[in-house]
């Protein structure tokens, strides 16, 4: 079978980009499966994750204004897919132009649009006029017309289904990348976040709340993986905060897995979440997870109490109580840790990709 997935770009160390090398190097070195991949404005090259050398790459430039990126996105897609001819098409792409794609396509091939993100990741708490308002309720009345368009609409957790409310909607999660083993020992004064250094991922928040516990707890660490942004310094956000010797940052790393046996647990305090991918690679390296209840990811993933404390969303200070009842228990980590490592198995990739195999010929045959 001949698949053609259609994404922003994967030449960064994003989520998305990590599950889709993941996916498509099972289906073409696992299940046989013909995959390319079309990209816009070179976006697949450097790669920072590894993709299988038969995966076959595809590029449309972009530019001009509304109008002309419009257009030559149009013409250039009819064209990809024409000299393609794929079986089926999976869009991965949350930006308006993915809603358009079976307006621009009508349906001529099956389409599947996966969602790796919540439906109110553009809002921001900045933005409470009036117009704001207005234009965020246009845009999700759009996104939802479109996406009753496509064939299929997959989502990663259940409670996606509540958020985006549509009929043709399907539950897949991320496969795991890896299976460990090994699991943390919990005992290192240490817990790590992984992300990003976007609004979204709410690293503010958890440095307002780190700056709490060590005044408790100061020999203990915070390590935080993932891209950083100029428009949000985080490392000055915690010289402002005095916690600098307590905060260290780094850049994407691709062994993250080895990185997650050194910590003793694992922060997430997102605004917004689609899945979570960070959290079941933590669960699989034993590590019991702390998230805000955010939507809608995490509490489609921690069971309360038992693999983690899952927390209102914004409420700092049951936050603050909850990494500190797992500094100062190391049973309850390790009682927990065991959980969580239980709890990913659910994630193994074997289960998840032949749940994609199976829609993948359903739709072809109809």
């Amino acid at each position: 079978m001949k698949l053609l997935y259609i994404v922003p770009n994967i030449n960064n160390e994003g989520g998305v980009a990590r599950v889709l090398s993941i996916k498509a190097n099972y289906l073409v070195e696992k299940l046989g499966y013909e995959v390319h991949i079309l990209t816009q404005n070179e976006g697949f090259s450097p790669l920072f994750y590894s993709f299988n050398s038969n995966i076959i790459f595809h590029d449309i430039l972009l530019k001009g204004n509304f109008f002309q990126f419009f257009n030559s996105f149009s013409r250039g897609l009819k064209s990809k897919i024409k000299a393609i001819q794929p079986d089926i098409i999976v869009v991965c792409d949350n930006g308006l132009k993915a809603y358009l794609i079976p307006f621009i396509l009508k349906n001529k091939v099956p389409l599947v649009l996966e969602m790796h993100s919540s439906k109110f990741v553009e809002d921001r708490e900045s933005d409470k006029n009036i117009l704001t308002k207005v234009a965020f309720n246009c845009i999700h009345a759009l996104k939802k017309i479109g996406i009753k368009k496509y064939d299929r609409f997959v989502v990663e957790t259940s409670e996606s289904i509540t958020e985006w409310n549509v009929n043709n909607t399907i539950v897949i999660p991320n496969p795991l990348w890896f299976t460990s083993v090994r699991s943390s020992t919990l005992e290192n004064n240490k817990v790590i976040a992984v992300g990003r250094h976007t609004y979204e991922k709410g690293f503010d928040r958890m440095l307002q709340i780190w700056k709490k516990v060590i005044a408790k707890h100061p020999d203990w660490i915070l390590e935080i993986y993932g891209k950083s942004n100029e428009s949000i310094d985080l490392r000055e956000l915690a010289k402002s905060l005095d916690i600098s010797k307590n905060v260290v940052f780094y850049e994407p790393v691709r062994n993250i897995n080895e990185k997650y046996l050194q910590a003793s647990f694992y922060l997430m305090t997102s605004r917004f979440e689609g899945f979570g991918m960070v959290l079941i690679e933590a669960m699989a390296s034993g590590l019991p997870c702390i998230a805000y209840d955010c939507p809608c990811g995490p509490r489609g993933i921690l069971s309360q109490k038992e693999d983690g404390f899952l927390i209102e969303n914004g409420n700092e200070s049951d936050y603050v109580k909850a990494v500190e009842t797992l500094i100062e228990n190391i049973k309850l980590r390790r009682e927990m840790g065991k959980k969580a490592k239980l709890s990913s198995e659910k994630y193994h990739i074997d289960a998840i990709m032949e749940t994609w195999n199976q829609l993948f010929i359903g739709m072809k045959k109809n």
